[in-house]
């Protein structure tokens, strides 16, 4: 099978970031956003879902946050796509349950081409790192930007959610690790593209 590595290199005024991908890792990070409870959180996500990971980012964080974590989930659903190529034999669609104390993360996964992102957040209490100014908020745009980017249906569901973000956020990115490494997964009764089309579009 070819090799499904990608290199993506984007700078732009406000961030200059490379992300390495090898889907077919063995769970191998090196991770320098910038952001210390990001850098855990795709390390996990990067751990579980066995894909080798190296994401390099500077960006303003002295203004805020915001632009390097949704610049990093743009690139990285970029370096997904172009790794996974024309798609062909994977199985297309994964799920994975994660739980952690009193939460529990559900997340599908469907490599449709067509991106888009489900995470109702209504009613959730706010959570941040206070050390870090980092909020759940920012994850949902991280996750937006990444699903748009790879062309991915990504649809989170939590039972709860903790007081402490950390908490809230590991089994989300341990699950979305899980459910993306099952949905790339290559089926050897699969031919070609896991579409009746024939082709997943973007």
């Amino acid at each position: 099978m070819k090799k499904r590595i990608a290199t993506i290199k984007r700078k732009t005024k406000e961030t200059d970031i490379t992300v390495k991908l090898n889907i077919d890792g063995s769970g191998e990070s090196k991770i320098n956003t910038g952001i210390g409870i990001l850098d855990h959180m795709l390390e996990l996500f990067s751990f579980h879902g066995l894909f080798d990971l190296d994401v390099s980012a500077k960006g303003d964080l002295k203004v805020d946050i915001h632009h390097t974590n949704e610049d990093i989930g743009i690139v990285l659903g970029l370096a997904f796509k172009k790794a996974l190529g024309d798609k062909k034999g994977i199985k297309r669609s994964g799920f994975a349950s994660w739980p952690m104390e009193e939460v529990v993360a559900n997340v599908s996964v469907d490599i449709s081409g067509r991106g888009y992102f489900s995470w109702p957040l209504e009613g959730a209490m706010v959570l941040a790192d206070k050390r870090q100014g980092y909020e759940l908020e920012y994850a949902k745009h991280f996750f937006e930007a990444f699903s748009k980017n790879l062309g991915a249906n990504v649809n989170i569901m939590l039972s709860s959610t903790n007081p402490d973000l950390h908490t809230t956020l590991e089994p989300v990115f341990k699950a979305f690790g899980v459910a993306l490494d099952l949905a790339m997964q290559v089926d050897p009764r699969r031919k070609g593209v896991p579409s009746t089309k024939g082709i997943i579009d973007k």
